[in-house]
Formats: structure tokens, sequence, C-alpha cells
């Protein structure tokens, strides 16, 4: 289902960052802080550190625990969780079917682009359902898929359609020539980002960590 809101935040705000599935479910929220937002074109920041709401399996196993096979099968939970991984800006554009992520270790170290279904703004961020399949790309522009097996395994299982794939997919090579020819988003733009020393990392709303335990 489509989310029409029409809002815009300034920067140093905080949005959620909400990743739905397909049957309408929510799972992961990542909250982000607000570097800039133009009503279409939203840019955030997420440091390690910062609290998340993951999703693992409700038998306890993280997703990348399980065999490929069971991985989009079994049911799964939220919990309260930390994002471990490296510190990033997102680029989210409303109705792109991607978002691209620049890595920070600090230094700039590459661009994820996280291929996704738009589903719209909320009152607290915006909606996207996780399209599986991404691209890794380095610095010079050279790039890869990644995690094409899974992308499969969540056809199989029901969590994407034929349709679904394909559209992420020509998203995924239009991406990738953008990459090669090192054309914006991968120019060099935010790749000299140095985050404000007085922000703090970004924090959930209280009322989404009600009756989740910490893993």
């Amino acid at each position: 289902m489509r989310i029409v809101v029409d809002h815009r935040w300034q920067p140093g705000d905080t949005v959620v960052e909400r990743f739905r599935r397909t049957d309408g479910s929510i799972g992961q929220h990542h909250p982000l802080r607000v570097l800039s937002d133009d009503g279409a074109t939203l840019v955030g920041w997420l440091p390690p550190g910062t609290e998340i709401i993951g999703t693992r399996l409700v038998d306890g196993r993280l997703m990348r625990d399980a065999p490929l096979g069971e991985r989009f099968r079994i049911q799964r939970e939220q919990y309260l969780s930390t994002w471990h991984g490296t510190a990033n800006v997102r680029r989210v554009v409303d109705d792109e079917w991607c978002s691209v992520w620049w890595f920070f270790a600090p230094e700039f170290t590459g661009w994820y682009v996280n291929l996704e279904i738009p589903v719209g703004r909320t009152e607290t961020g915006f909606d996207r359902i996780d399209g599986v399949l991404d691209l890794d790309v380095a610095p010079d522009g050279t790039w890869c898929w990644k995690d094409e097996d899974e992308a499969e395994a969540a056809l199989d299982a029901g969590k994407l359609t034929r349709e679904q794939l394909k559209r992420l997919r020509e998203e995924g090579e239009r991406m990738g020539a953008l990459a090669s020819a090192r054309a914006f988003p991968f120019d060099g733009t935010w790749t000299d980002f140095v985050p404000d020393p007085s922000w703090a990392a970004p924090e959930l709303p209280a009322r989404l960590r009600e009756g989740l335990s910490p893993r």
C-alpha cells in the first residue's frame, strides 16, 4: 500500500527508516540524523552504536545464521539492537527503487546500493521494502552484485514477485552504469563528509522501544 505524506524535515532532525515486507508487516527500524531534505530526496546519517530495531527468526537465529532455504520461510520477530555496521550517509529518493549509502570507517571506503521498493513518507520518516539484491561499489567506481542467491530464495518463498525482482535488477543496472561513469551520486559528492561533533546518535522514539527486549 502506497503511503502519501507531504512532510519535509530540517537538518538535525531525526527520522526513522522502516523496512516493510511485501505482506505489509514492518521489520527493522533505523533512526537517521537528517543532513538535507527537499521534500523528495532525503540525506541522513547513521553512526555506529545507534540503537535500532532489528529482526531475527522467531527461533532466535539471525537471518545470516540460517540456511538459505529457511531465511525467508520462518516467521521473524523484532528486538532492540545496535547498529554495528559501518557509519554511513544514506540518500533516499522517494520514488527511486534504491537508496545509496556512503560508508565511512572513519574515512570514505565506498558505496552500497541498497535496492528497495519505495512505499512513501510517514509522519516520522519513510518506509521502504528491502529488495534483498544489492550492489557494492568501490571508490574507483567498479561494482558487483550482492546477495543474488538470497534474492532468488526470497522469490522462491513468495517474498518478492518476478516482476519486482526484474524491476530491482533494472535499477541495479542503472546505478551500476552511473558508478562506472563516475556520475552522480558516485562523483565524489558526500565522500568528504564529517559529522557534526555536537550531534548525539539519533534515537528511536520511546514508543517504538516498548515491549522489545535487547538481544
